[in-house]
């Protein structure tokens, strides 16, 4: 990936509602021109500004279907790198803050899944046995070997259909980066637990045995998403003990035995859904990223809306609001965010085929 950088302006003299006054006048002096995205993950100072706010879904979905010559994408950089895949090349897609990337798409390279590809010949023709699915918070380069070798992209969103599409072109999956989000989907789908098996990239054959392998179905990269481990099955227990009425509603990033132990999980667009059927009085623990949860609990004043644990991502939190004004006050010509040709098209079918979903 190409990313354009170029020094900020300096705004940090400029008091909060100068700022904010000024991402008003830029935003409205670019008009149709640019479409400002927003992940539930942002900060209320930043997601205030979005003309459009979802999941990495979602926003997905709306970058392609976007004609806006601008796409600011106020999220983390798989998010940007995805959008830029999508549009058309009349379109340029900026990131407030360039540095706010995503550890656990740090946690999957493509030459690492190559090396993968190359042992599990030992089991024959990997690309006859396995059908390769990364989560969208992974790398263009791992999204563009997907597409290369039959796979496909997916979301918390769509992670089931994604999976089913994939056991049905090839008897075994290989789901990255995310374990997790693998496990919880495999075992929602009725796959045994013994057919579910981790691939740890450091070791030879995964840190499995030929056996194990020729056994599983399912193959789970040993990646996590480092906001969403940090919830626990105590922390489940000790929410119901303080409000015995509560629902708790989980992301299925966090580990299998807290999925288990809550009322439902889902991706953030679920959530979002959860909290506005909910009846008023409700009491809701939500186990995500602590942003969300703060802006359900204002949105919603007649439900409580309570955090399992505060768990902030600190890469999201790094777009400020002047990031965000310099990218709309200098648009299209600062914090571009691009991928090379030879990435974009393999990438880009990978992605379209989880939009055909």
């Amino acid at each position: 990936m190409i990313m354009d950088a170029f020094p900020s302006e300096p705004y940090s003299d400029l008091s909060d509602d100068e700022v904010f006054a000024r991402i008003a006048a830029a935003r409205a002096a670019l008009g149709d021109d640019a479409l400002v995205l927003g992940h539930h993950y942002q900060t209320e100072a930043v997601v205030r500004f979005a003309d459009l706010k979802g999941d990495s879904y979602e926003l997905s979905k709306k970058a392609a279907e976007s004609h806006a010559r601008l796409i600011v994408f106020c999220g983390v950089h798989f998010m940007a790198e995805a959008a830029d895949i999508l549009t058309r090349p009349e379109q340029t897609v900026v990131m407030p803050d360039l540095e706010a990337g995503c550890p656990m798409a740090d946690m999957a390279s493509r030459g690492e899944l190559e090396s993968a590809w190359v042992q599990l010949a030992e089991l024959g023709n990997p690309d006859d046995l396995f059908l390769p699915v990364t989560y969208i918070n992974s790398r263009a380069e791992v999204k563009a070997f997907c597409g290369l070798h039959g796979g496909l992209i997916c979301t918390s969103a769509n992670a089931g259909k994604a999976l089913t599409w994939a056991l049905q072109r090839r008897p075994k999956v290989f789901f990255l980066p995310d374990q997790h989000l693998g496990r919880n989907t495999a075992l929602a789908q009725g796959i045994p637990p013994a057919e579910i098996t981790l691939w740890d990239p450091v070791l030879p054959l995964g840190g499995n045995s030929l056996a194990v392998l020729r056994q599983a179905r399912i193959l789970l990269w040993k990646g996590h998403c480092h906001v969403h481990t940090r919830f626990s099955t105590a922390q489940v227990r000790q929410a119901r003990q303080a409000h015995p009425e509560a629902k708790v509603v989980v992301h299925p990033e966090c580990p299998q035995e807290v999925v288990a132990a809550s009322d439902a999980a889902g991706s953030t667009g679920f959530i979002v859904r959860y909290v506005e059927a909910a009846p008023p009085g409700s009491t809701i623990v939500i186990g995500t990223e602590i942003n969300l949860i703060t802006r359900l609990a204002r949105q919603y004043r007649d439900r409580t809306i309570l955090p399992l644990v505060s768990s902030m991502c600190p890469n999201m939190y790094k777009n400020s609001p002047r990031d965000l004004l310099h990218v709309l006050e200098n648009p299209g010509r600062v914090n571009v965010v691009r991928v090379a040709d030879e990435i974009r098209e393999p990438a880009r079918l990978a992605l379209q085929r989880m939009l055909d979903l």
